[in-house]
């Protein structure tokens, strides 16, 4: 994360990147070193200083903030697979971190990257901008948690719910934080590359890996009512037609406080704009608009109130209300019963997967949705394939 000057950030901010490089630096250095995977290479030079100081290093994504989320997901998941190659980088302690407006891309890019990271950070802002794509499933956060810190008890509210839906994650408050509370949080966490348990739901086979499994080919036919959607469902909210802009969802007011518009923004809004009014109603802060726009259930015409400087001027414009239109997933689940030394494999709108077998497991026997394997005598990576409820196996090309 980029922290170009601690003194002018938020206090947030800056408090608990304080209590990262506190709490980290009295770690021992292990030989490969850990390291805190940015989602916003904008962010590069706070994290940077904050990592040194801890004796971690820094992964940085190319690309751009303005390049689409996924192709932003597939460069932090390039660099940090580079990172690791290049020898210096601990696997099992690489951490996602994102603050502000890019907290939600922690959400999201630990969504897609469920086998990447051994948790994820988010500092401030809001995670609902991911729950708004349709894309965040609460099993893909069964072995990597995100830890998330505000400081508003609102946060609190948010993360109570998405616990309920199934995501592994814990939220603190910044008052309430202290250096040996974040250094036990993120010590306790490593990345098992081969963990015993392992569930991973995706829509797209371009971010299918999970772990020791890895789906290659998808066939909705291929159901299994065992294995429901894990999908997180929520409301996503309305927006006004003004253009994308944005805003802290923990602004105190009054009004929205328009904190950030794309480059090529040709709306009617400026930075430093706030939002006061809509249809007459006076909107008191970020948390009361928000609440306003998951209220509204239908497009509609609409009338702002926007205050510049002194001047108030009146914007007409629409209340817009998001569609999501249904997306089928697959989902896999993998068991290694240590016992019985066997691996057990379950799966929905799968018909063919890599198995990566590590030496421990050795000689285990295999059942896929029923269908079984006598046993596999050697580690490495096992093609299965799903044809005709016959289970043929092969080695991976």
């Amino acid at each position: 994360m980029t922290l170009r000057n601690l003194h002018t950030e938020s206090t947030l901010a800056c408090s608990i990147i304080s209590l990262l490089a506190c709490g980290l630096a009295g770690a021992q250095t292990p030989a490969k070193t850990p390291a805190v995977a940015v989602t916003d290479g904008q962010d590069e030079a706070h994290w940077q200083a904050v990592a040194q100081e801890a004796g971690w290093q820094t992964i940085v994504p190319g690309g751009a903030s303005a390049d689409p989320i996924d192709t932003r997901v597939l460069a932090v998941a390039a660099a940090v697979r580079a990172a690791i190659q290049n020898g210096g980088v601990d696997p099992a302690r690489v951490y996602l971190a994102g603050r502000g407006k890019s907290a939600a891309s922690v959400f999201y890019t630990m969504s897609r990257l469920p086998d990447l990271f051994a948790a994820g950070i988010a500092i401030g802002g809001s995670p609902q901008a991911a729950l708004a794509t349709g894309r965040i499933y609460a099993v893909n956060f069964s072995n990597a948690p995100v830890l998330w810190i505000t400081d508003n008890d609102a946060g609190d509210a948010t993360a109570q719910k998405l616990k309920a839906a199934g995501m592994w994650m814990e939220w603190r408050s910044a008052s309430r934080m202290k250096n040996a509370d974040v250094f036990a949080w993120l010590g306790g966490r490593a990345r098992d590359p081969f963990p015993l348990d392992v569930d991973c739901e995706t829509d797209s086979p371009t971010f299918a890996s999970c772990f020791w499994l890895t789906p290659g080919k998808f066939d909705v036919n291929e159901r299994n009512d065992v294995l429901p959607r894990t999908l997180i469902a929520t409301a996503t909210p309305a927006a006004l037609d003004l253009g994308a802009f944005g805003y802290k969802p923990d602004d105190p007011g009054p009004g929205v406080l328009v904190s950030h518009l794309p480059e090529k923004y040709s709306g009617p809004l400026k930075l430093g704009d706030r939002i006061i009014e809509l249809d007459g109603h006076l909107i008191a802060d970020a948390a009361d608009f928000q609440n306003l726009m998951s209220k509204a259930t239908e497009a509609a015409h609409a009338a702002v109130m926007v205050q510049r400087g002194k001047q108030r001027t009146r914007v007409e414009t629409r209340i817009l209300v998001p569609h999501h239109e249904y997306v089928p997933t697959a989902r896999v689940q993998g068991k290694y019963d240590q016992a019985q030394n066997q691996i057990l494999i379950i799966s929905r709108s799968i018909t063919e997967m890599r198995v990566t077998i590590p030496d421990a497991w050795a000689g285990a026997s295999l059942f896929w949705n029923g269908l079984s394997l006598e046993n596999i005598d050697k580690p490495g990576c096992v093609l299965l394939t799903i044809d005709k409820e016959l289970l043929h196996a092969g080695a991976c090309p």
